[in-house]
C-alpha cells in the first residue's frame, strides 16, 4: 500500500503564538475572542469572506484570499491541520507546517478598490484554533475509536477521492461545519483542485440550510497552475524530488488529452484509456530517472450526483450536464490529484 510521502519532515509548530514574530494581521486562537470580533462585523453590516486552509500557503491559496478581498469588506483565513481527514497511515505528522511563512505571505496581500472613496483591503484576521478547541471530545485518526459529533454527507463521499481515501470526506465535512459555525462567513472560497470537496460542501450547506454561507455563496475558484508547465499548485508538491517534479506535469497533460478526445466524440472508456496511455509514456520516462509513477485512478463523474458515468457515455452535442474528469497519480511516494470540469459549467466554477 502506498503511503503519503514521509520523505521530508516539516517543523511541527507547538510553540505559543506569542513566540511568533509580530503580525500586522490580528490573530485569533480562541473561539470566544473571534466571535466577539465577528459580532462587531454583524453590527456594522460588513461582509466577511472566508478562506479555510491547512497552511503551507502557496499562490493557489493566495488567489482565493485575493478573490475574497475583492468581494468582501473583511476577509478571514483559517489555518488548521485537521486530524480527522488523515487516515492512520497518512501524512498528518509530516504535513508541511510553515506558519511564520504563511503569516508573512498573507501580510503582503492588498486589494485596492476601483472607487476612490474606498480604502484598500488587507486580510482582516487569521483564525488559528487548537485541536482541543476544535475537537473537545478528543480526536484520533482511528475512526472506530472516535467519540463526539461528526458530519457525513451520505452518497457523496465514496466516489472519486472517497474510494481511495475512506472517511476523508467525513473529516472534511466535520471540520468545515465547525469552521462555518465559528466564522459565520458571508462568502467562502475553495479551489477547483479539490472539486469533490467543494461540491460536497456546497451540498452540505444547502441540505442543512446554512445561512453563513449559503450554497450560492460558496465559491469554487479555478485551479491555479504553474505558468510554465501547468502543474496544479499544491502544498504536497513540496514533497516531490527534482526528478519527480519534472515528470509531474504529465498528469495534467493526460487529463487535457482525455478532455480533447471526449470533446471530439469519444466515449468515457476511450477518454480514460487515452489518459492512461499518456501516463504510460511518462512511466517509461520516469524509469530512466529512477522515478516510479503509478496511476491511482482516472474517472468521470456527474458533477451533480457524483455518479460514475457508464463506459459508453458520450458528450451530448450541446455539451450536456457538467462532468468531472478527475484523477490521482503517485509520483514516487507523493500522491497528486487534479481535475477538469467538462461540458456546461453552469454555476459550478466561479470565473
Amino acid at each position: 500500500m502506498h503511503r503519503l510521502s514521509t520523505r521530508k519532515r516539516f517543523p511541527v509548530l507547538h510553540r505559543p503564538i506569542s513566540d511568533l514574530s509580530p503580525s500586522p494581521i490580528p490573530i485569533f486562537t480562541a473561539i470566544k475572542e473571534y466571535r466577539l470580533w465577528r459580532d462587531q462585523a454583524f453590527e456594522t453590516k460588513k461582509t466577511v469572506g472566508f478562506v479555510p486552509t491547512m497552511g503551507a500557503l502557496h499562490d493557489g491559496h493566495l488567489s482565493l484570499v485575493n478573490r475574497s478581498l475583492a468581494e468582501n469588506e473583511l476577509t478571514v483565513v483559517s489555518i488548521f491541520v485537521n486530524p480527522a481527514q488523515f487516515a492512520p497511515h497518512e501524512d498528518l505528522e509530516t504535513y508541511p507546517r510553515t506558519l511564520p511563512h504563511d503569516l508573512a505571505l498573507l501580510s503582503t496581500l492588498q486589494y485596492r478598490p476601483v472607487s476612490p472613496v474606498s480604502s484598500s483591503r488587507t486580510p482582516s484576521a487569521v483564525f488559528l484554533p487548537s485541536v482541543k478547541d476544535m475537537y473537545p471530545s478528543g480526536i484520533t485518526q482511528d475512526v472506530s475509536q472516535q467519540k463526539g459529533t461528526f458530519v457525513e454527507v451520505k452518497g457523496y463521499g465514496d466516489q472519486m477521492e472517497g474510494r481511495s481515501r475512506p472517511n476523508f470526506f467525513r473529516g472534511v465535512a466535520t471540520i468545515v461545519t465547525k469552521l462555518f459555525n465559528i466564522i459565520q462567513p458571508t462568502n467562502a472560497y475553495f479551489g477547483q483542485k479539490d472539486i469533490q470537496q467543494a461540491l460536497l460542501l456546497r451540498r452540505l450547506v444547502g441540505d442543512l440550510h446554512f445561512s453563513h454561507p449559503t450554497a450560492h455563496s460558496l465559491h469554487i475558484i479555478p485551479t491555479m497552475r504553474d505558468p510554465v508547465d501547468g502543474l496544479a499548485l499544491s502544498s504536497r508538491n513540496a514533497y516531490l524530488t527534482p526528478a519527480e517534479r519534472q515528470l509531474a506535469p504529465a498528469f495534467y497533460v493526460a487529463l487535457q488529452g482525455a478532455a480533447r478526445v471526449w470533446a471530439a466524440g469519444a466515449s468515457k472508456q476511450e477518454a480514460i484509456h487515452h489518459a492512461s496511455e499518456q501516463l504510460e509514456a511518462a512511466k517509461e520516462r520516469g524509469k530512466k530517472h529512477g522515478v516510479q509513477i503509478q496511476v491511482d485512478y482516472f474517472e468521470m463523474n456527474d458533477a451533480e450526483t457524483f455518479d460514475t458515468l457508464d463506459n459508453e457515455h458520450v458528450q451530448r452535442p450541446d455539451g450536456g450536464a457538467p462532468v468531472i474528469l478527475s484523477g490521482a497519480v503517485w509520483f514516487g511516494r507523493t500522491r497528486l490529484i487534479d481535475n477538469i470540469v467538462l461540458g456546461n459549467l453552469g454555476d459550478i466554477i466561479t470565473k
